[in-house]
């Protein structure tokens, strides 16, 4: 019988985008690298649990459910998540960033210092600054600060941010004019955080570190896993939580690995590459874009 694995998901490291295996086992995944993988028929998703626990009802999840968690696990995450602004207490030192995803499409979110850029990586900001670091709360009003006086979002959806991989600027002064200009109206605001020391303006790209320089445009996204189906593809690029799988008679398709999460999988096996589960083709307008 095949090993079982569990995947707990897409992390970045300094080698790179990893996939995460329960027992901690980890995969780095190299540009080139087989992405094989199959849902055993029969297979069931259930929730990944909250905060390190286990769902004690193991309850079966939507397969289209970024999450992987039921009702009850969900509500337990989001009580503890600095993400939900459900935590004003921390004390640790807190940056905040503005992020850009493709033209028209920069947002501004908060991270924990200690944490680095891996909150930028993990959501596939293409390029990003800092803004300032301080408390949490003052990180938090600068965040509600720019959403009120420049209507500057704090989501993108990851739907949106893959439409424009393809339509990205070549050149890295062009990626990063949106947030040079967005971070001078910014620290021009009168009602910056007294606590919130600024930072410098300086523009990180990661167009090359997602592999995105010169990648083919992706000609669809997986949908769901369902059991029986089976996904086998090149890694061509990765951003975010995003794989971009070479599929033969395919192209480019899009793995949100955040979808792996909750089943119990198995190695594919060495035929073509290839993805046996529901994909939803993009539509191509004349001029290119989808």
């Amino acid at each position: 019988m095949a090993q079982v694995w569990t995947c707990s998901g897409l992390r970045w490291s300094s080698d790179g985008p990893v996939l995460v295996w329960g027992g901690g086992r980890r995969s780095v995944l190299p540009w080139g690298k087989r992405v094989a993988f199959a849902v055993p028929e029969g297979g069931r998703r259930t929730c990944v649990g909250a905060r390190g626990h286990a769902c004690p009802a193991r309850a079966a999840v939507p397969g289209r459910s970024t999450g992987a968690r039921c009702e009850e696990c969900a509500r337990l995450d989001r009580a503890h998540s600095v993400a939900a602004d459900t935590i004003a207490d921390d004390p640790r030192p807190y940056r905040v960033y503005l992020a850009w995803f493709g033209p028209g499409m920069t947002k501004v979110g908060i991270t924990a210092v200690e944490r680095g850029s891996a909150r930028l990586l993990e959501q596939g900001a293409v390029c990003f600054s800092w803004l300032g670091t301080g408390p949490l709360m003052a990180a938090r009003r600068t965040e509600e600060l720019l959403r009120a006086a420049l209507r500057v979002p704090d989501r993108i959806p990851y739907a949106g941010k893959r439409a424009v991989r393809s339509a990205l600027p070549t050149a890295a002064d062009e990626r990063a004019a949106e947030v040079r200009e967005l971070y001078a109206r910014a620290r021009a605001l009168a009602q910056w955080p007294e606590s919130l020391r600024p930072e410098d303006c300086h523009v990180v790209d990661h167009m090359r570190v997602f592999g995105l320089a010169g990648a083919p445009a992706a000609r669809g996204e997986v949908l769901e896993l369902v059991p029986g189906g089976a996904v086998s593809g090149e890694l061509a690029a990765a951003a975010g939580p995003d794989l971009h799988l070479v599929v033969e008679g395919r192209g480019i398709v899009v793995l949100d690995t955040r979808l792996m999460t909750g089943w119990e999988l198995v190695p594919a096996g060495g035929g073509a590459a290839e993805v046996v589960l529901p994909v939803r083709e993009f539509r191509r307008e004349q001029d290119g874009l989808f």
